[in-house]
């Protein structure tokens, strides 16, 4: 709990620093607080040049941070939040401290100089930075440790956004993949102390100023319901537009790698010169976007914009999030097909604005299939209870199409890209790379499904497994049964109840022989009982059984 809030203050601090520095930089190379709120104006200090300065800015920028990244903190490059699950799947929670340096400042001269990224990765990198060194000083065992670099990101995003329910969520969901007490108890901790100092630094504000909105007619839930679908299929479109272009960028460029920002910086000003709106995260835009002031053809070209830039900041080179982008590219999409159906069912539709709202948390449930944390930042942005449903609604149908669409998100691919799994073994651990079928135990008698409780708890007892398969009349695989379920229904049944096996079988996630150990051993942890039943198929017959003493057998093997 100490440590919670430790790190929780850290963050806060973190936070201030961070939004400071993005705010120097961004008055320095265009003179102005966010360029994004006026668009095409001139530098105050480079008035000869009119607007072509954003041709040299993101130049600039690059020149600053292209060699302090490379030199000092190559993982600082991009969007962050990989590395950070990478760091909680595979490495113990262990993240270098100069990380939360040198991302501070790449990130922040990325931004301030034109790149149109956003700074929740960076914040949660940084955040995530200083759990892992606290947790390293304090000399604390690798699962606490993973916890803390949870709670720094915690706090990064509720310190950020004034959210503080989203960073924990984001934590879970994200970061740490599970949700338990314990995890839930010290990433409050930290996200309640960094909002409470982000608070103090920045007022009791949400980050974005949304109009109010509600649902009026019940045929507008078909509507979102729609806009959830289309907004899957974007956020999908999102991922691949943002490593379709990274390869374009690792395939043009042939020079250091320090000098890549800067030379792609004259192909990014040249975005911005065009489209000047893309400047930075571009938060002014999404809020005029929610307000219904853009055509929906306007509209639709800052979607293609944003992602463009977007991916073109990342690709050279750039250090900062895809969140706030995707959040960007949402509001677009709703407010155009807000605007749409408005033309088509004038009395029916509702406003613009509210679809631009659900837009904006279906596109990035649809990229990063968070929905939970989707749900949770757009309530905590609105604060409005009555776009709760259709919000709802719209993410957990961007989520499953999505899940339909693609087997990675925004943040997973990156790491497969490079040859990683998070749910594969650690790059040299010694278990995990082995298939299923090469340490499976030979499968135990199953249970007729007709057996009597009684007797199964003989059979449980001497079996040497604390589960068994159970199958059918006709012989077919239905499930197994713990001795855990059989004891806990035999002392709170009368003596004589006639039970039997077949009601208590419980279907356990598929292992197949062909399939890695690592996946598998994800499987075996929640799964009920000692063991699972190992398949020939997913919807097949048991032909092994996989515990972890055969797992262990592997480094014996030859």
């Amino acid at each position: 709990m100490v440590l919670a809030v430790v790190i929780g203050a850290g963050a806060g601090a973190g936070s201030i620093v961070f939004r400071w520095c993005i705010q120097t930089f961004t008055r320095l190379f265009s003179g102005h607080a966010d360029y994004a709120a006026a668009p095409g104006a001139d530098h105050p200090h480079l008035s000869s040049v009119g607007p072509y300065f954003v041709l040299l800015a993101p130049v600039a920028g690059g020149l600053l941070y292209g060699p302090l990244v490379n030199r000092f903190a190559k993982e600082a490059r991009g969007h962050g939040v990989p590395e950070v699950m990478l760091a909680v799947a595979q490495r113990g929670g262990r993240i270098s401290p100069k990380v939360a340096v040198v991302k501070t400042l790449a990130s922040a001269l990325t931004i301030g100089s034109g790149g149109s990224v956003g700074r929740e990765g960076p914040i949660v990198q940084i955040g995530s930075a200083l759990g892992s060194t606290l947790g390293r000083v304090t000399k604390v065992s690798e699962g606490r440790m993973k916890l803390l670099v949870a709670c720094g990101a915690a706090g990064g995003i509720a310190a950020t956004f004034n959210a503080p329910l989203a960073g924990v969520f984001f934590a879970m969901e994200l970061i740490l993949g599970t949700l338990s007490a314990e995890a839930f108890g010290a990433t409050v901790l930290a996200s309640v102390t960094a909002s409470v100092i982000g608070r103090a630094a920045f007022g009791d504000v949400a980050f974005l100023n949304l109009p109010s909105f509600r649902v009026d007619h019940f045929a507008q839930y078909g509507l979102f319901a729609l806009l959830g679908v289309v907004a899957a299929v974007v956020g999908v479109g999102f991922t691949r537009v943002l490593y379709l272009i990274e390869d374009a960028c690792d395939w043009a460029w042939r020079g250091p790698e320090w000098l890549r920002p800067a030379a792609g910086g004259l192909a990014l000003g040249a975005v911005l010169l065009a489209l000047p709106e893309m400047y930075g995260v571009g938060y002014p835009v999404l809020e005029k976007a929610t307000e219904g002031k853009y055509a929906v053809t306007f509209l639709i070209l800052l979607l293609v914009g944003k992602m463009v830039a977007t991916s073109l900041t990342i690709g050279i080179g750039g250090s900062g999030g895809v969140f706030a982008p995707s959040l960007f590219i949402g509001a677009m999409l709703g407010a155009a097909y807000g605007a749409g159906v408005q033309h088509l069912l004038p009395g029916a539709a509702g406003p613009a604005g509210a679809y631009a709202l659900v837009g904006m948390g279906a596109v990035f449930a649809g990229a990063s299939r968070a929905p939970v944390t989707a749900v949770v930042i757009l309530f905590e942005l609105t604060g409005q209870y009555s776009i709760i449903l259709p919000l709802m609604l719209a993410i957990v149908l961007a989520t499953a199409i999505s899940r339909l669409l693609t087997r990675d998100t925004i943040y997973t691919l990156k790491l497969r890209r490079r040859g990683i799994d998070l749910e594969g073994p650690a790059p040299g651990a010694r278990i995990g790379g082995q298939r299923v079928g090469s340490v499976m135990d030979p499968v135990p008698s199953p249970l007729p499904a007709s057996t009597p409780l009684t007797d199964a708890a003989d059979l449980l007892s001497l079996s040497g497994h604390g589960a068994l398969p159970v199958v059918n009349a006709s012989g077919h695989y239905v499930g197994v049964v713990t001795a855990q379920a059989v004891a806990e229904t035999l002392a709170e049944q009368p003596y004589g109840a006639p039970l039997d096996v077949g009601r208590l079988a419980e279907t356990p996630d598929p292992v197949t022989v062909d399939e890695p150990l690592a996946r598998a051993l994800r499987h075996l942890v929640s799964a009920p009982g000692t063991g699972l039943p190992v398949l020939d198929h997913p919807e097949g017959t048991p032909v092994g059984w996989l515990s972890h003493q055969g797992a262990l057998r592997v480094l014996h093997m030859s």
